[in-house]
């Protein structure tokens, strides 16, 4: 302990120091943040992913037939943050979760604004440098995306937040699996619409150089395929929720909140 510690008086001290709910708080919103930042930066690529075997599908009601899985490479850890939205409300209630997500959305904000100060920055014309054009071609495109992403992120997890305490409520508590998958489920829908229709229609759209529109009939079939995944990826992380208790029940001697 230095002196200026020992001078320090007791409850001065203990004012500086977390408790454990406090930091568990902190690692998990740290983590979210992590997972939405890297959405926005990597979610400018699409993939397509074929059914195996040339298997496709045509929805009830539709016309569109599905032979792949096509989305952005955003939802490698977007689903993510629904998974500790949903710890956080159960743990620390509802404000506490829509805490993280305003957090979230200003944090990425400010990434936003530094990629258009270091995009409008003079390039240093050396071999060596990554080129305007290269670093304008990525960051560029990721313009529309990352309000695409933030809007999505936005709706959809305040629609996460209300369906989670919802069913929280209607179980008196019980039932982790349903409110948790049921509420990303039900949430991932919107933000599976809104993200494809700013970033591929809309947004093109409105922001001259931004890439050509993408049709509408091709963006139900983006959301939609997308969506596909991700109802998979919510079902098959239904166990991590469950973990997730488990080690914040065992580790950290936390309990959920009851429902109200």
């Amino acid at each position: 302990m230095s002196d200026a510690d020992a001078a320090m008086p007791d409850h001065s001290r203990a004012a500086y120091e977390f408790s454990t709910p406090q930091k568990v708080y902190l690692w998990l919103s740290s983590f979210s943040l992590a997972c939405l930042l890297i959405a926005d930066i990597v979610g400018v690529k699409l993939f397509r992913i074929p059914f195996p075997g040339n298997f496709s599908f045509t929805m009830p009601f539709s016309s569109v037939t599905y032979d792949s899985v096509t989305h952005t490479c955003g939802m490698l850890t977007f689903p993510v943050t629904f998974l500790i939205t949903d710890l956080l409300n159960d743990y620390y209630g509802k404000k506490a979760a829509r805490r993280v997500v305003w957090i979230g959305f200003a944090m990425a904000m400010i990434v936003f604004a530094v990629v258009n100060i270091a995009q409008a920055m003079p390039a240093w014309d050396v071999p060596f440098n990554i080129t305007q054009a290269a670093f304008d071609s990525i960051f560029g495109s990721a313009k529309v995306m990352y309000i695409a992403s933030l809007m999505a992120y936005l709706v959809g997890n305040f629609c996460d937040i209300a369906v989670f305490g919802l069913f929280k409520r209607i179980t008196m508590g019980r039932f982790i699996w349903l409110r948790a998958t049921g509420s990303t489920v039900i949430s991932q829908i919107i933000d599976s619409f809104v993200v494809t229709y700013l970033a591929f229609g809309l947004g093109r759209v409105l922001i001259p150089d931004s890439g050509t529109p993408m049709p509408f009939g091709e963006i139900i079939k983006t959301a939609a395929t997308g969506y596909t995944l991700k109802f998979v990826i919510a079902i098959g992380i239904t166990p991590i929720i469950y973990l997730g208790h488990r080690i914040l029940r065992g580790w950290f001697g936390m309990t959920p909140l009851p429902a109200n």
